[in-house]
C-alpha cells in the first residue's frame, strides 16, 4: 500500500472535522466542557493513532462530554492502552475520567523579612 493511500482516511477525517469546526460548530456555539475541544481532541487522536484507534478514542471522548460527563483538561494519550486491539475497539477509548497531567503543589515558605 502506498504511503499516501495509507494516510487517506486520516486526511479525510481531518477535512471533515475542520469543516465541522468552520461551519456547524460556529452555529451551535462552543459547548465543549473540555480543553482541548472534542473536535480538536478527535482530530489529534486520529492523526496520532490512526483512523481506527483514534476514531474510537475520539468517540469515547464525545460520549464523556455531556451535562453529567467529565470536564476540564483532557489530553490525547501518548500511547494506546495495553489491553486494546483492533478486534476490541471499545478498549481504545477512555470512557470515564480525564487524562490530565498530575498537578503537584509545593509548599512555599514565606520570607522572614
Amino acid at each position: 500500500m502506498e504511503a499516501s493511500a495509507k494516510h487517506l482516511p486520516r486526511r479525510v477525517a481531518h477535512v471533515a472535522i475542520r469543516g465541522y469546526q468552520l461551519t456547524l460548530s460556529g452555529l451551535v456555539g462552543r459547548q465543549c466542557r473540555h480543553l482541548p475541544s472534542c473536535s480538536d481532541y478527535t482530530d489529534e487522536a486520529i492523526q496520532r493513532h490512526g483512523f481506527w484507534a483514534g476514531g474510537w478514542i475520539g468517540f469515547a471522548r464525545i460520549c464523556r462530554c455531556g451535562p453529567f460527563g467529565t470536564s476540564g483538561l483532557d489530553l490525547v494519550p501518548e500511547t494506546l492502552p495495553e489491553r486494546s486491539g483492533w478486534y476490541k475497539p471499545w478498549a481504545y477509548g477512555r470512557w470515564r475520567g480525564v487524562n490530565a497531567p498530575a498537578v503537584t503543589c509545593e509548599a512555599v515558605e514565606p520570607d522572614g523579612d
